[in-house]
Protein backbone atom coordinates (compact mmCIF):
# COMPACT_ATOMS: atom_id res chain seq x y z
CA UNK A 1 0.00 0.00 0.00
CA UNK A 2 1.51 3.50 -1.16
CA UNK A 3 0.00 6.94 0.15
CA UNK A 4 0.68 9.57 -2.01
CA UNK A 5 1.02 13.00 0.55
CA UNK A 6 2.37 15.97 1.84
CA UNK A 7 3.60 16.17 5.52
CA UNK A 8 2.28 19.26 6.37
CA UNK A 9 -1.57 19.00 4.85
CA UNK A 10 -3.94 17.99 6.94
CA UNK A 11 -5.67 15.90 4.46
CA UNK A 12 -2.71 13.85 4.15
CA UNK A 13 -2.36 13.54 7.85
CA UNK A 14 -6.21 12.22 8.23
CA UNK A 15 -5.11 8.79 5.46
CA UNK A 16 -1.60 8.73 7.75
CA UNK A 17 -3.45 9.07 10.92
CA UNK A 18 -5.87 6.39 10.06
CA UNK A 19 -3.52 3.68 8.42
CA UNK A 20 -1.60 3.75 11.83
CA UNK A 21 -4.28 3.68 13.97
CA UNK A 22 -5.44 0.46 11.97
CA UNK A 23 -1.76 -0.75 11.83
CA UNK A 24 -1.88 -1.17 8.45
CA UNK A 25 1.63 -1.81 6.38
CA UNK A 26 2.17 1.47 3.63
CA UNK A 27 4.92 3.60 2.07
CA UNK A 28 4.55 7.19 2.73
CA UNK A 29 5.33 8.98 -1.00
CA UNK A 30 6.24 12.91 -0.69
CA UNK A 31 4.40 14.79 -3.23
CA UNK A 32 6.88 18.05 -3.70
CA UNK A 33 4.09 20.45 -4.17
CA UNK A 34 6.08 23.23 -4.19
CA UNK A 35 7.71 21.77 -6.92
CA UNK A 36 4.61 20.82 -8.86
CA UNK A 37 4.52 17.31 -8.33
CA UNK A 38 0.82 17.16 -8.06
CA UNK A 39 1.10 18.65 -11.49
CA UNK A 40 2.71 16.29 -13.13
CA UNK A 41 0.64 14.16 -15.67
CA UNK A 42 1.92 10.73 -13.67
CA UNK A 43 -0.17 12.07 -10.58
CA UNK A 44 -2.83 14.11 -12.71
CA UNK A 45 -3.60 10.78 -13.92
CA UNK A 46 -3.88 9.50 -10.39
CA UNK A 47 -5.97 12.51 -8.98
CA UNK A 48 -7.29 14.50 -11.81
CA UNK A 49 -8.08 17.49 -9.08
CA UNK A 50 -3.88 17.86 -8.47
CA UNK A 51 -4.71 17.31 -4.74
CA UNK A 52 -3.19 14.83 -2.46
CA UNK A 53 -3.65 12.21 -0.62
CA UNK A 54 -3.80 9.83 -2.87
CA UNK A 55 -4.19 5.74 -1.65
CA UNK A 56 -2.82 3.29 -3.78
CA UNK A 57 -4.03 -0.28 -2.87
CA UNK A 58 -3.19 -2.94 -5.21
CA UNK A 59 -5.12 -2.22 -7.91
CA UNK A 60 -7.36 0.39 -6.07
CA UNK A 61 -6.32 4.02 -6.43
CA UNK A 62 -8.18 6.68 -4.37
CA UNK A 63 -8.10 10.28 -3.95
CA UNK A 64 -9.93 12.39 -0.99
CA UNK A 65 -8.88 12.39 2.43
CA UNK A 66 -12.37 11.85 3.56
CA UNK A 67 -13.01 8.88 1.07
CA UNK A 68 -9.33 7.29 2.19
CA UNK A 69 -10.93 6.78 5.22
CA UNK A 70 -14.25 5.32 4.38
CA UNK A 71 -12.51 3.16 2.20
CA UNK A 72 -10.09 1.27 4.90
CA UNK A 73 -12.52 1.47 7.51
CA UNK A 74 -15.19 -0.59 5.76
CA UNK A 75 -12.66 -2.57 4.26
CA UNK A 76 -10.19 -3.15 6.80
CA UNK A 77 -12.17 -2.85 10.42
CA UNK A 78 -13.98 -5.83 10.52
CA UNK A 79 -15.89 -4.50 13.88
CA UNK A 80 -17.75 -1.32 12.54
CA UNK A 81 -16.20 0.20 15.52
CA UNK A 82 -14.12 3.22 12.86
CA UNK A 83 -17.82 2.94 10.93
CA UNK A 84 -20.26 2.51 12.51
CA UNK A 85 -23.01 0.11 10.61
CA UNK A 86 -26.06 1.56 12.74
CA UNK A 87 -28.03 3.73 10.56
CA UNK A 88 -27.71 6.91 13.16
CA UNK A 89 -24.35 6.09 14.46
CA UNK A 90 -23.20 6.06 10.28
CA UNK A 91 -24.88 9.24 9.77
CA UNK A 92 -23.75 11.21 12.53
CA UNK A 93 -20.10 10.02 11.25
CA UNK A 94 -21.35 11.04 7.75
CA UNK A 95 -22.04 14.49 9.14
CA UNK A 96 -18.65 15.48 10.88
CA UNK A 97 -16.85 14.15 7.29
CA UNK A 98 -19.02 16.36 5.54
CA UNK A 99 -17.76 18.97 8.40
CA UNK A 100 -14.32 18.20 7.86
CA UNK A 101 -14.81 18.79 4.06
CA UNK A 102 -16.72 22.42 4.59
CA UNK A 103 -16.60 24.56 8.03
CA UNK A 104 -13.09 22.67 8.92
CA UNK A 105 -11.66 23.21 5.58
CA UNK A 106 -12.85 27.11 5.21
CA UNK A 107 -12.03 27.72 8.62
CA UNK A 108 -9.04 26.28 10.39
CA UNK A 109 -7.35 24.97 7.63
CA UNK A 110 -7.88 27.68 5.31
CA UNK A 111 -6.36 29.99 8.18
CA UNK A 112 -3.61 27.79 8.17
CA UNK A 113 -2.87 27.86 4.86
CA UNK A 114 -2.54 31.91 4.79
CA UNK A 115 0.09 31.62 7.52
CA UNK A 116 1.55 29.04 6.60
CA UNK A 117 2.07 28.65 2.57
CA UNK A 118 0.91 32.09 1.90
CA UNK A 119 -2.81 31.57 0.59
CA UNK A 120 -4.69 34.41 -0.14
CA UNK A 121 -7.81 34.00 2.26
CA UNK A 122 -9.33 36.77 3.92
CA UNK A 123 -7.72 35.56 6.81
CA UNK A 124 -10.17 37.30 9.39
CA UNK A 125 -12.83 35.83 7.61
CA UNK A 126 -11.87 32.34 7.84
CA UNK A 127 -10.62 32.88 11.70
CA UNK A 128 -14.29 34.20 12.32
CA UNK A 129 -15.24 30.28 10.03
CA UNK A 130 -12.81 28.77 12.92
CA UNK A 131 -14.50 30.17 15.78
CA UNK A 132 -17.74 29.94 14.99
CA UNK A 133 -17.24 25.95 14.32
CA UNK A 134 -15.35 25.96 17.71
CA UNK A 135 -18.07 27.46 20.09
CA UNK A 136 -20.53 24.60 18.58
CA UNK A 137 -17.91 21.53 18.65
CA UNK A 138 -16.80 23.19 22.04
CA UNK A 139 -20.91 22.56 23.54
CA UNK A 140 -21.19 19.18 21.64
CA UNK A 141 -18.14 17.64 23.30
CA UNK A 142 -19.28 18.54 26.55
CA UNK A 143 -19.94 15.10 28.30
CA UNK A 144 -18.04 13.16 25.40
CA UNK A 145 -14.48 12.10 24.42
CA UNK A 146 -15.08 11.48 20.81
CA UNK A 147 -17.49 13.31 18.70
CA UNK A 148 -19.64 9.87 17.77
CA UNK A 149 -20.70 7.30 20.99
CA UNK A 150 -17.67 6.39 23.78
CA UNK A 151 -15.00 5.79 21.39
CA UNK A 152 -13.16 6.70 18.19
CA UNK A 153 -14.23 6.60 14.64
CA UNK A 154 -13.20 8.39 11.53
CA UNK A 155 -15.20 11.20 12.44
CA UNK A 156 -12.43 11.72 15.09
CA UNK A 157 -9.35 11.19 12.63
CA UNK A 158 -11.05 13.60 9.76
CA UNK A 159 -11.71 16.36 11.99
CA UNK A 160 -8.59 15.96 13.99
CA UNK A 161 -5.95 17.63 12.22
CA UNK A 162 -6.67 20.91 11.37
CA UNK A 163 -8.31 21.71 14.56
CA UNK A 164 -5.34 20.40 16.42
CA UNK A 165 -3.21 22.76 14.40
CA UNK A 166 -5.29 25.62 14.26
CA UNK A 167 -3.09 27.81 16.59
CA UNK A 168 -0.91 27.74 13.10
CA UNK A 169 -3.16 29.44 11.83
CA UNK A 170 -3.44 32.53 14.67
CA UNK A 171 -7.03 30.54 15.83
CA UNK A 172 -6.44 29.88 19.88
CA UNK A 173 -7.29 26.84 21.42
CA UNK A 174 -7.15 28.26 24.86
CA UNK A 175 -11.15 29.17 24.95
CA UNK A 176 -12.59 25.33 24.51
CA UNK A 177 -11.44 23.05 27.24
CA UNK A 178 -13.60 20.32 25.74
CA UNK A 179 -11.75 20.89 22.14
CA UNK A 180 -8.46 20.52 23.60
CA UNK A 181 -9.98 17.25 25.94
CA UNK A 182 -11.02 15.66 23.09
CA UNK A 183 -7.76 16.68 21.12
CA UNK A 184 -6.09 14.77 23.91
CA UNK A 185 -8.13 11.92 23.76
CA UNK A 186 -7.12 11.26 20.02
CA UNK A 187 -3.40 11.61 20.91
CA UNK A 188 -3.35 8.91 23.30
CA UNK A 189 -5.10 6.35 20.61
CA UNK A 190 -2.86 3.74 20.23
CA UNK A 191 -0.81 4.26 17.12
CA UNK A 192 -1.08 7.54 16.91
CA UNK A 193 1.16 9.84 15.01
CA UNK A 194 1.76 13.82 15.01
CA UNK A 195 1.39 16.00 12.06
CA UNK A 196 4.97 18.23 12.17
CA UNK A 197 4.02 21.60 13.31
CA UNK A 198 5.01 24.71 12.26
CA UNK A 199 5.91 27.85 14.06
CA UNK A 200 3.46 29.93 12.54
CA UNK A 201 0.48 31.38 13.84
CA UNK A 202 -0.03 32.11 17.91
CA UNK A 203 2.16 30.18 20.48
CA UNK A 204 1.39 25.91 20.74
CA UNK A 205 -0.84 25.93 23.77
CA UNK A 206 -0.76 23.24 26.19
CA UNK A 207 -3.72 20.61 26.15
Amino acid sequence: MKLYGFPLSGHSHRAELFLNLLKLPYEFVPVPLAGGGHRTPAFLAMNGFGEVPVLEDGDVVLADSTAILVYLASKYDDSGRWLPRDPLAAARVQRWLSTASGKIAYGPAAARMVTVFGARFDHEYVKGVATRLFEVLERELEGRRYLVGEHATIADVAAFSYIEHAPEGGVSLEPYPNIRGWLANVRALPGFVAMPATQAGVAPEAA
